[in-house]
């Protein structure tokens, strides 16, 4: 299959504004973004089979983000190659989500009720978020409750569910709160009168949530040159110090590609598809951070991902090469884990004089005050592109500091060494 250069960037699609007409912005290879009056912007895939001209949709941005288009543009290329018709394969997809979300029999049981909500409330929702969903649902309610009706279910019956969960206690409060907002929108339909889950709350005890340990200046100059100094794959090591760069998640970092970056603005923007809080949220990139960049794209080509796996290119990093990375490194604090890094950054940041809107907007956090949520990804600039240049500057001070410490410590134990040895 034909290699593409795709065209489009995050930024221009954001900067695209409804006109009098829909209009397309095109992307490569048939794939494009096409912009309605309303300013809504749907990707769409335009290709020719047999002498005829297809068109499909792919869905909405920023829902479906520039590298997730791009992969299922791929996909239906494939199709298009061996003759298939790609709108044939979407409308089977449609009819197997819509199938799935059908009630099998009409009433109020649990079942078809929990299709209708699914359906009703979260249509708003991702597919992958109302699949996992479904997922449980299909695994864990339906099996026991499924084909009562609504009223019959008591809160005896959801105990069972929870207990059967009990070796599990995050999936179990999981359930548990799916069936409560279940049994809410059944409330607001006027169909039942009572929430059977609502009196189970804290029936299964859930761990505490464990805060990330975050590193105090001297340790976080330790931890810079213990990185370099464990002898990973350049990748992993680059993928570590762009976690501590740019204060981003691991999930963002390791699945990054080229085509979000533009070097010569020293920015990144991340699609709204690969974040928790769902907005695109933009990086302004230090000096240290470009450099690292270059010098990755010398060593690992031109491949999409940035930080490619080390055993195929053509796919990211794996989840857990950076939770074992870390694991291996050895400068005197237990536990430390890549999400630690963004503590560690936004505390230094903190005690350094930098505002709380500056750094939660590093972040990447919702804000439930009015006022911190106006901020957009782009606002702040400067103080953003201030703070990140500051925080690697201060990477740098405290790894020498660190080298400085052990080479002092170094000399003196030899010194010790020396003067027992002439004393003896």
């Amino acid at each position: 299959m034909r290699h593409l250069n795709y065209t489009l960037t995050p930024t221009r699609i954001n900067n695209a504004k409804g006109k009098a007409r829909p209009y397309k912005l095109t992307d490569g290879g048939g794939l494009y973004v096409q912009v309605m009056p309303s300013g809504i912007k749907t990707w769409r895939f335009r290709y020719m089979l047999g002498g005829a001209a297809g068109d499909v949709r792919i869905g909405r941005y920023p829902e479906i983000g520039v590298a997730d288009a791009r992969d299922r543009h791929f996909e239906l290329r494939q199709l298009v190659e061996r003759g298939q018709d790609p709108a044939v394969k979407v409308a089977q997809e449609r009819e197997e989500l819509e199938a799935r979300v059908q009630p099998k029999r009409s009433g109020d049981d649990v079942e078809a009720f929990s299709k209708r909500w699914v359906t009703e409330r979260l249509s708003t929702r991702t597919e992958g978020y109302r699949a996992q969903i479904l997922s449980r649902l299909e695994r864990f309610v339906w099996p026991a409750i499924g084909h009562k009706t609504l009223e019959e279910v008591k809160p005896r019956h959801v105990l069972e569910i929870l207990e059967a969960r009990r070796s599990t206690p995050n999936t179990a409060e999981g359930v548990r709160i799916i069936i409560q907002q279940l049994y809410n929108y059944a409330i607001q339909k006027l169909i039942v009168e009572t929430n059977p889950a609502l009196p189970l709350r804290g029936v299964i005890d859930v761990p505490r949530a464990q805060h990330h340990r975050h590193l105090n200046e001297e340790e976080l100059g330790a931890f810079w040159n213990s990185v370099a100094r464990q002898g990973a794959h350049f990748v992993t090591i680059a993928a570590t110090q762009f976690l501590m760069y740019t204060m981003c998640r691991k999930s963002e970092v390791i699945r990054a590609r080229w085509t979000e970056f533009d070097l010569a603005k020293a920015q990144w923007d991340i699609p709204a598809a690969r974040m928790k809080s769902r907005r695109p949220h933009r990086v302004y990139l230090a000096t240290q951070a470009i450099e690292l960049l270059k010098l990755l794209r010398a060593k690992t080509g031109e491949g999409s991902y940035v930080f490619p796996s080390t055993q195929r290119a053509t796919v990211p990093l794996v989840d857990c090469t950076l939770n074992h990375f870390f694991k291996r490194l050895d400068f005197g604090v237990e536990e430390f884990s890549p999400h630690g890094t963004r503590g560690t950054a936004a505390t230094l940041l903190r005690e350094h004089g930098f505002g709380r809107d500056v750094v939660e907007l590093l972040l990447a956090h919702t804000e439930k005050s009015q006022t911190a949520a106006a901020y957009h990804h782009h606002e702040l600039e400067s103080e953003r592109r201030r703070a990140l240049q500051y925080l690697a500057d201060q990477i740098d001070q405290l790894a020498l500091a660190d080298r400085r410490r052990r080479e002092a410590a170094r000399d003196a134990s030899l010194m010790r060494d020396g003067a027992l040895a002439m004393a003896e």
